[in-house]
């Protein structure tokens, strides 16, 4: 399980970079026209991708321990989304061995900053500013 875990995420973070780095490469990402960000499906499959993300982090507070990591880790998701969870993903599954069970995974509590977390936020806040 924990290979197969280990070969999910890394797809997800490899295709959500190849196809953000496509999408960036054909147009800016706030140039979608009026007609994409008010159409309601748009709304709802934002809200819908929103809603995960907290989902997700409120799993990521559970193993964070400290503040910081916890609102670096928020942010992280918040502005770069799956690509931030995939990280976080790998992190935890390349930090624990292949004899670890998976319940390890899901409640093993990671005290310290999360240099990694830290790293992402920062990135994501500069390729908002940047866009």
């Amino acid at each position: 399980m924990l290979l197969f875990l280990r070969a999910l995420f890394l797809v997800v973070i490899a295709s959500m970079l190849s196809v953000t780095s496509w999408a960036s490469l054909k147009c800016p990402m706030f140039s979608i026209p009026r007609e994409v960000h008010a159409h309601p499906w748009f709304i709802a499959t934002l809200a819908d991708a929103y809603w995960g993300f907290a989902t997700f982090f409120v799993w990521v507070c559970f193993k964070q321990t400290t503040l910081l990591a916890r609102l670096a880790w928020f942010v992280a998701i918040m502005l770069l989304g799956n690509i931030a969870m995939a990280a976080y993903c790998l992190s935890e599954l390349f930090t624990i061995s292949s004899r670890d069970q998976l319940p390890a995974l899901l409640t093993t509590r990671r005290p310290g900053v999360g240099a990694l977390g830290l790293v992402l936020a920062a990135l994501g806040i500069a390729v908002l500013a940047l866009a």
